[in-house]
């Protein structure tokens, strides 16, 4: 009888992930969680055959430009596959975006929608990034929008109809620059009570939203970011035909291929101020802290999709005599990337539960600027762990995880998007940097790292405690050091530091949460979330390099 390799197979991705299933507990008030547990478990069914299928579908199916129609007409359509438009109405459905709108669990509302958004992503031909820009949207509209602009696009953003629900672009890079905006060329004219768009937005995702927040720049403003402001625009008109908007080309990306991202050319595209003539840099920071957290949502999301894969096909594959599983190279191999994974996962989840704090007013002074320093560094971490864990994934399933049909090389090309979107490392790094010269967000991580550490009570992990105190004094004597360094040998820096204090801080949350698991005392688990913390705090520390030694001196490209 010829040999047939059983493929891998997903349980229920709630119910099978306990790292998830325990860091809710830990954080959520006793009700709620029972609550969260039950509608979790109910939506990871739903994320399993239904919603593959349909990224299945809407993967085969690419976007597709029609620029005329048969009789010369300029219309610009985007074709979209149906199963695309199904996946967007199970978001409205499962009220992804209302749930961090509707507050139903107050402060903790947009760590249980953001526990909601990890379980649809991996399953959703990346529908979760019109989602994030949507979210985003949401919020900038929800603090700075009138009353008519309200009523009309926020209640259609956060509606968990999918008739009424709509998604929202957000119109920023141009050819000038991706992450700098400084340069912003598209030109807004007052007209009456209101502006008029012009100009060309080179990498514009979720091009078939219905609405978009765009940079420009109002006529004999000044050059550079600070002459910037935002608008709100519709897309379309009432007939359904673009507003004023031609679509250049699709973009021919290395993967988000059932994701339209486009080329546009904006052509006195009616449009509304929102917030004060020159802000626009400051207001749309707060639709990009939304929208990285939802990249470091999704990169964590990615690893353990590709790990729950990974994990059960390592159970039938039989190599030299036993399961891949049994042998210990494996089982070092897949410890290394499931820590990553959980650190991430900790990290991502304590930034989603500030986030909500500080929407609902429950957030101090020192949750407000540790969660702003937070952001970029969560981002940029799980960017990068993505890659490579899903990297190693495709690796364990050999040849296999190379082949198209195997459904594995969307997972790795899809995951190469995460550093990139809202800001590539560097850039990132950068603001880290700002965040670090401008506040006091060194000062009160300390104190959060000091008091975190100071709470642990298991004599076990009060051993890895002393390691990352002591990794702490390291990070504060070199920050000190810094102190007299230039600008330039900051920025050098700024990459590596950014990757330092992104595994202190996750890693310090690693011991917490783990130590909390301990008191609890229930079943085997506590004691495997303790064994990861142990390990993370047993590997080699991302290396601090004094300026003089950096290679920024010492190659002098």
């Amino acid at each position: 009888i010829e040999f047939v390799q059983e493929p891998a197979a997903l349980q229920n991705q709630f119910a099978s992930d306990h790292w998830l299933q325990h860091f809710l507990e830990w954080r959520l008030p006793k009700a709620q969680f029972e609550k969260a547990k039950i509608e979790l478990e109910r939506f990871a069914v739903r994320v399993g055959p239904e919603m593959m299928d349909l990224a299945q579908q809407a993967e085969a199916q690419e976007p597709r430009l029609v620029q005329f129609d048969a009789w010369g007409r300029r219309i610009d359509k985007i074709e979209m596959s149906p199963a695309w438009d199904k996946l967007a109405a199970i978001a409205a459905e499962e009220g992804i975006v209302a749930e961090g709108y509707e507050r139903s669990l107050g402060g903790f509302s947009r760590l249980y929608q953001l526990a909601k958004l990890y379980l649809y992503h991996p399953s959703s031909a990346v529908f979760s990034c019109p989602l994030a820009m949507t979210d985003g949207a949401a919020r900038i509209l929800e603090v700075l929008a009138p009353k008519e602009i309200k009523s009309r696009a926020l209640t259609r953003l956060t509606s968990r109809d999918p008739k009424q629900f709509w998604t929202s672009g957000q119109w920023m890079t141009e050819k000038t620059g991706g992450s700098d905006v400084s340069e912003t060329s598209t030109v807004a004219r007052q007209k009456g009570d209101h502006f008029e768009l012009s100009g060309i937005k080179w990498f514009t995702s979720s091009v078939t939203s219905q609405m978009a927040l765009a940079l420009g720049r109002i006529e004999g403003a000044s050059e550079g970011s600070k002459g910037l402001s935002l608008f709100y625009l519709e897309t379309h008109r009432p007939d359904g035909s673009l507003n004023n908007i031609r679509v250049l080309r699709l973009k021919n990306k290395l993967g988000t291929k059932a994701l339209p991202t486009a080329e546009l050319e904006l052509d006195g595209v009616p449009a509304q101020l929102l917030g004060e003539p020159g802000q626009g840099v400051k207001n749309i920071a707060t639709m990009l802290n939304i929208t990285r957290l939802y990249n470091s949502v999704c990169a964590t999301a990615q690893m353990r999709r590709g790990l729950a894969l990974w994990e059960d096909f390592s159970q039938k594959r039989i190599v030299f005599g036993k399961p891949m599983a049994k042998h210990p190279l494996y089982q070092e191999t897949f410890g290394v990337h499931l820590t990553n994974f959980v650190t991430c996962l900790a990290l991502t989840l304590t930034v989603a539960e500030l986030l909500g704090k500080e929407e609902c007013n429950e957030a101090s002074q020192e949750d407000t600027v540790l969660l702003r320093f937070l952001t970029p560094l969560v981002k940029l971490y799980t960017g990068k762990h993505s890659i490579w864990t899903m990297s190693e994934v495709l690796e364990g399933f050999g040849g296999t995880g190379y082949l198209e049909d195997s459904g594995l090389p969307v997972l790795f090309r899809d995951a190469q998007v995460f550093p990139i979107w809202e800001g590539p490392t560097n850039v990132l790094s950068l603001d880290v940097l700002r965040v670090l010269q401008k506040s006091e967000a060194w000062e009160v991580m300390k104190k959060d790292i000091e008091a975190q550490l100071s709470a642990i009570k298991s004599k076990e992990l009060q051993v890895v405690a002393e390691t990352a105190r002591a990794r702490l004094g390291q990070v504060d004597s070199y920050l000190t050091a810094m102190k007299s360094a230039s600008l330039e040998d900051w920025q050098a820096q700024a990459r590596t530091l950014s990757l330092v204090l992104s595994e202190l801080y996750s890693g310090v949350k690693l011991i917490s949460w783990a130590d909390w698991g301990v008191g609890q005392k229930s079943g085997s688990f506590p004691q495997s979330l303790a064994t990861v913390a142990s390990e993370f705090w047993k590997r080699p520390n991302t290396t601090l390099r004094p300026p003089q030694d950096s290679l920024y001196r010492t190659l002098k490209i």
